[in-house]
């Protein structure tokens, strides 16, 4: 069950939640035991409150039907509660440009919910702060762990994200739940990284994915699961394989669990997407989005080390 304290945490503290707005709770069959207690909980604060169940999507980045991306236009406040993510489509971005303001919680669970909802959003959003500025003002970012990720990527005229903490008060704001990361599209990527926590579907790694990555684009994948997710890829087709994100884990509460949705948020770690980048200003309109997390990484922003084996200098 989901916990009053969660449930609270996410319309008092994050969505602020107001009693003259509408809003929209999207599920899946999945998901829809966490879903329909905070729709009842939304009844609660707006007589203007709505719940939609549909069939999970194949992938992570697929677009919802077609009647529930056009229900998605017509509401202020919307929480995508899904078994696979619907951050990345053109519903949600064609909903916040027409002002929605959009909490996506892919994957999340009840112990999830309980554990890293209810969190300090204020100093959250000071941290975050801090690291967009800082990236803000920069023009590349390596990555090197001892795994051997040694990985540079320029930012270029990328959105960066993030900067809001968890506050998803502001109209055509999006954010994922539980929140704590800055993240941004790269413009290119090269090099080698090294994916040793968690991917989508997969779970925790009991061995690592190696992605070499050349002009912003993966050409190898090696390791124990590597056929299974080029299988995945190639579903999709070759630009499946675009470099699509890169993130920094900030939330004090998260650890890693095998769930990227938590595991992406963990302080000190990064994760870097393959896929979908439209969330960034992005044309890579593909229907997949998947994370993968690496831990104890060196961060470098224009050749000063923000990061050191996952702690923050």
């Amino acid at each position: 069950m989901v916990s009053q304290d969660a449930i609270k945490a996410v319309f008092e503290k994050a969505l602020k939640l107001k009693a003259h707005e509408s809003c929209l709770i999207v599920t899946d069959t999945v998901k829809e035991h966490i879903g329909r207690p905070f729709y009842e909980h939304a009844r609660l604060i707006t007589p203007k409150s709505r719940i939609i169940v549909i069939e999970p999507t194949q992938e992570h980045g697929a677009e919802p039907p077609q009647d529930v991306a056009s229900a998605m236009l017509e509401y202020d406040v919307q929480l995508l509660i899904t078994h696979k993510s619907l951050t990345h489509t053109s519903a949600r971005i064609k909903a916040c440009e027409k002002g929605a303001r959009i909490a996506s919680m892919p994957t999340i669970t009840e112990d999830i919910a309980n554990r890293c909802l209810d969190i300090d959003y204020e100093a959250l959003k000071q941290e975050s702060n801090r690291i967009y500025g800082i990236l803000s003002q920069a023009k590349t970012v390596r990555i090197t762990t001892e795994l051997g990720s040694d990985v540079t990527m320029t930012i270029g005229s990328s959105k960066i994200l993030g900067k809001t903490g968890g506050f998803i008060d502001q109209p055509a704001v999006v954010g994922n739940l539980p929140e704590g990361e800055v993240h941004f599209s790269p413009e290119t990527c090269d090099g080698t990284f090294v994916v040793d926590a968690s991917f989508p579907d997969l779970g925790l790694l009991s061995s690592p994915l190696t992605f070499r990555a050349k002009d912003g684009m993966v050409y190898e994948i090696t390791g124990e699961r590597s056929e299974e997710l080029i299988q995945r890829l190639d579903r999709v087709g070759p630009r499946a394989y675009k470099v699509a994100e890169l993130g920094i884990g900030l939330n004090p509460k998260a650890r890693i669990i095998g769930i990227v949705l938590e595991d992406e948020k963990v302080l000190g770690t990064v994760h870097i997407a393959l896929g979908n980048n439209c969330s960034y200003g992005g044309d890579n309109d593909v229907p997949l989005h998947l994370d993968g997390v690496i831990t104890r990484p060196d961060i470098y922003v224009d050749s000063k080390k923000l990061v050191e084996k996952g702690r923050f200098i």
